[in-house]
């Protein structure tokens, strides 16, 4: 061993093997499954209880519903979940109904018939025909529009719809998985999300856990990620500093995986030699506190909610009640109260008034608010 060893981790080329239950998938995996092996890296900081529970539902019909972070993998989850079924030889078909304009996704999910509206020329299955005896994965579903959520709780439940223009009933077999990354009972308080629809699609929740809950992953991951990039660009690198993977598992990657696996390409890109070379200076810049980190910015929420309640005399609602004097709907600050453990009875003998100041009223809205 060279003088040199101690100052880098020894990187092994992968012919590695991720298993699912008892399946196990070799070093040149089929097409089908790379990307699916991608994301499943790693069993650590709760990943092996996600696929446990992928083992249990699969092989049933049960409705999936998969919440996590995006770049999590949600995507990578439902496809193993099909591929695990009994319907692994029929249609998984994928729906991002973020993608789809409000307008068109009726369209895009039940079909049409011809003239059924200005440029429909021609009749059109929808993604459910498409998917009958197969699988079907709605991507970001808490973004589908309110008005097209019945006919979806109908077609989830009952197996049945009509395409735009025809009163014929169309009767499917489709198994149901479902996944998002926002708050949906969040979104239900506030009256963008129905609830009968929300009791339907977590029959069977799943959460995955972002990147920075299972750290003991990351150096797993960004082995695998070398040895699948540098093939692809026929590049030989051999070994990765030490200080490289240190830097690499200490970063939060917000992204998750998706992020991770973009800045291992532009690595290996950047890569001269047979060592990785990571433009360690991106992480350190990426790593500094923001102005509002999550816990930093609960805090200051609780802090205003506190003060306005004490303004208020405890009360929410109401000429001069806490919601008025933040500007915001009742029920979601009822929400936001629940969700930091806020009692307003708490400060119902308060003598204080604080003046809540618009500083304060932008503070009360959350990224994942807008």
């Amino acid at each position: 061993m060279s003088a040199a060893a101690p100052s880098f981790t020894q990187f092994n080329r992968y012919p590695a093997v991720f298993p699912i239950g008892g399946a196990s998938v070799a070093d040149e995996p089929e097409l089908a499954r790379a990307s699916f092996l991608d994301t499943l890296v790693g069993r650590h900081g709760g990943l092996r209880a996600v696929l446990s529970q992928v083992e249990i539902v699969a092989p049933t019909n049960a409705t999936v519903l998969i919440s996590g972070e995006t770049g999590t993998g949600k995507e990578l989850i439902a496809r193993a979940i099909h591929e695990l079924s009994p319907r692994h030889n029929r249609n998984l078909v994928k729906v991002n109904c973020a993608a789809i304009p409000g307008g068109l996704l009726e369209s895009e999910l039940f079909g049409h018939e011809r003239g059924a509206f200005t440029g429909a020329l021609m009749q059109k299955k929808g993604r459910f025909e498409l998917a009958d005896g197969g699988s079907l994965f709605l991507d970001e579903i808490g973004d589908i529009p309110l008005e097209l959520q019945p006919k979806l709780l109908r077609a989830v439940q009952e197996q049945e719809f009509e395409r735009l223009g025809s009163a014929n009933t169309i009767r499917v077999n489709v198994r149901m998985v479902a996944a998002t990354h926002r708050d949906l009972p969040a979104l239900i308080q506030e009256g963008k999300f129905r609830e009968d629809l929300f009791y339907r699609l977590n029959v069977f929740p799943i959460a995955i856990p972002a990147l920075r809950e299972r750290r003991e992953d990351i150096p797993q991951l960004v082995n695998y990620f070398v040895s699948k990039v540098s093939r692809e660009m026929g590049r030989q690198i051999k070994m990765i500093p030490t200080r490289t993977m240190e830097a690499l598992t200490n970063h939060p990657w917000r992204g998750n995986v998706r992020e991770l696996e973009n800045f291992i390409e532009r690595a290996v890109i950047l890569s001269r030699g047979e060592a990785l070379e990571v433009p360690v200076g991106e992480l350190k810049a990426c790593s500094l506190p923001r102005t509002a980190s999550p816990s930093t910015f609960e805090g200051a929420q609780r802090t205003i909610i506190i003060d306005a309640l004490k303004a208020a005399s405890g009360r929410v609602a109401g000429k001069g009640g806490a919601a008025e004097r933040l500007a915001v709907k009742r029920t979601t600050l009822l929400n936001k109260m629940r969700r930091l453990n806020i009692s307003p009875g708490d400060y119902s003998r308060e003598s204080c008034s604080p003046r809540v100041s618009p500083l304060n009223r932008a503070a009360m809205t959350s990224p994942g608010d807008s």
